[in-house]
């Protein structure tokens, strides 16, 4: 995901100013913020909100916060999908398919990496709550390390995804949706697969979580 940002936001004007030029790569310090951001708000507002009316101590169980964070990731692919609409057309419009740079500032990338980062505020933490929590007394440190093991994974499954869409999408000769010049491919079309997916994966993770018993008889229950 952050490696098709990061091709989206190099096709946009990367200028803070006359002299200075910002990398691509660099507004990933806006997902950091976002996390920074919605830390303090999630502890300080949404929790004592919350409680009041699940009457949960911790406002969400750990599968809920973690699925709130599912369903945030899913509004970060619709606002890249929505952001490369724009984007491919003002290109169409403006006939720049062959142009390196499309005169849209690249800080229209912000909200997507704002998404993220609010995204990884739930589901992160409420997984490391999870593994912690409910792991057996002598296996917590192994399973909260085991927690970070789906972000490898994820990684994984990110590659594997990119080279079958680049491959079936480039059949017959045609650009494909992650074409080399990104002005005449389809990069909305993966965002849309990618929000398409993510949805999918967040009602499977519902109807697991729907059927998990708390180890602690707390009354907790998603």
């Amino acid at each position: 995901m952050s490696t098709v940002f990061v091709l989206q936001g190099n096709t946009m004007d990367q200028s803070m100013g006359p002299n200075f030029t910002i990398p691509s790569a660099s507004l990933a310090l806006f997902d950091i913020l976002s996390v920074l951001f919605w830390t303090p708000v999630y502890d300080q507002l949404i929790v004592p909100l919350a409680r009041k009316f699940t009457g949960h101590e911790r406002g969400f169980t750990q599968l809920q916060r973690i699925g709130i964070g599912l369903l945030i990731s899913i509004f970060s692919m619709v606002s890249a999908g929505i952001l490369e609409v724009a984007r491919l057309r003002y290109v169409r419009t403006h006939n720049l398919y062959d142009a390196k740079v499309v005169p849209m500032s690249i800080f229209w990338q912000v909200p997507q990496y704002f998404f993220v980062g609010c995204a990884e505020v739930f589901t992160f933490i409420g997984q490391l709550e999870f593994f912690y929590d409910q792991a057996p007394d002598a296996m917590r440190s192994l399973c909260s390390a085991l927690a970070l093991t789906t972000v490898a994974l994820g990684n994984y499954l990110s590659t594997l995804l990119v080279t079958v869409v680049t491959k079936v999408t480039t059949t017959g000769g045609r650009a494909g949706w992650i074409a080399d010049n990104l002005n005449r491919g389809h990069l909305d079309y993966y965002y849309w697969l990618l929000a398409v997916l993510s949805f999918l994966n967040f009602l499977v993770y519902l109807w697991i979580a729907k059927s998990y018993t708390y180890k602690k008889a707390t009354g907790h229950a998603l």
